[in-house]
């Protein structure tokens, strides 16, 4: 059975590779796009919003001007943001979804009632851990945290109900349960696939959401403040990015047809997991950990770069001579998330006693 298979595979992967490519010049004579970019490196216009806004360049007389990156969610810079919160050493993730979702930021009271909902709800329906988590581990935790996805709506009481308050609700309760799943995602990928014990430890509703993804994670349950506070800078910048990414497009795009919440999220989900968006992360930590394997001395920068020029002449790590992590595709100068999570980075380090 399995040599039919790899016999067919073999004899029709080419020949179904063929019926693929469509010439170039088709896209250019049609004015079709290949993707979100614009032949000059711009965004393509694919929708309206005044969620997010992204800056990164000045188009003058059809050239674009390179320029200092800027993020805002609901029109406030997510550097203000971010100044405010850390300002009053208090936690600003949920109080950042609580604008993306009303268009303000809310009072202490409202942030008091939000964050305490958002703590009631961590915890997973009866029987999910076990049956959706435990017993169907995989070894990607994006591919579980979309399977996972799909299964709440077989524990929603009201899953096809398009109302924007049962929508609200469902992307609350999301909201506070990614963290959890996730969590026991992992718990269950280490234990399954690399033979570690599996700590399962429940969701703290007095916690914030950076601080209970750390006790989750760990199996004595212990992080620093400082860890809790970079990990908490890393939600607030990555919540929101102008609304015209793949993920949040592949949203737009499938609820439209008038689907579930679910299946609309786990669609994002599944984009996010590709390499060439969120997915990218996992490239930078192959490639870091290939130069670490190759480069003998982390503090000699001629041996650093001489290794970095291998890889661009695609003779090191994957052979596609890129770096990876360098670059991006709408910022130019600088990428305001970048900045704030270096100085946050920083502190950490010197709390490890890895300046170095």
């Amino acid at each position: 059975m399995k040599d039919r298979e790899a016999s067919f595979l073999d004899s029709h992967a080419g020949r179904a590779e063929s019926m693929m490519v469509i010439n170039p010049e088709e896209y250019l004579k049609y004015n079709t796009k290949r993707g979100l970019r614009n032949a000059d490196g711009t965004g393509v216009l694919v929708g309206l919003t005044e969620i997010g806004e992204v800056h990164g360049y000045i188009m003058d007389e059809g050239e674009r001007i390179p320029a200092p990156g800027r993020l805002s969610y609901r029109g406030i810079d997510v550097s203000d943001l971010v100044t405010g919160f850390q300002a009053d050493k208090r936690s600003g993730f949920e109080e950042v979804i609580y604008l993306l979702l009303f268009g303000s930021l809310p009072t202490r009271e409202e942030l008091t009632e939000f964050s305490q909902l958002i703590g009631e709800k961590r915890g997973l329906p009866a029987g999910f851990t076990e049956d959706m988590v435990l017993r169907a581990p995989s070894v990607d935790i994006m591919n579980k945290l979309a399977r996972s996805t799909l299964d709440g709506y077989s524990y929603d009481d009201n899953p096809e109900e398009l109302s924007v308050r049962n929508i609200l609700r469902q992307a609350i309760e999301l909201v506070a349960r990614f963290p959890t799943i996730i969590a026991y995602a992992f718990q269950a990928k280490r234990h399954y696939f690399d033979e570690e014990s599996l700590y399962i430890h429940a969701p703290d509703p007095d916690l914030s959401t950076a601080e209970n993804f750390l006790q989750m994670m760990r199996p004595d349950q212990s992080y620093t403040p400082l860890e809790a506070e970079t990990l908490d800078l890393a939600l607030v910048l990555h919540a929101e990015h102008g609304g015209g990414n793949n993920s949040a497009f592949t949203v737009h795009v499938v609820a439209s047809a008038a689907t579930d919440t679910y299946s609309a999220v786990a669609a994002a989900v599944g984009s996010l997991k590709g390499a060439k968006h969120g997915g990218a992360n996992n490239r930078v930590m192959a490639m870091m950990s290939d130069i670490q394997d190759n480069v003998k001395d982390w503090t000699d920068e001629e041996e650093v770069q001489g290794y970095l020029e291998r890889i661009v002449r695609k003779e090191a790590n994957d052979g596609s001579g890129l770096v990876y992590g360098m670059g991006h595709a709408v910022y130019t100068e600088s990428d305001p998330r970048a900045v704030l999570i270096k100085a946050k980075a920083g502190e950490l380090a010197g709390e490890k006693g890895r300046e170095e």
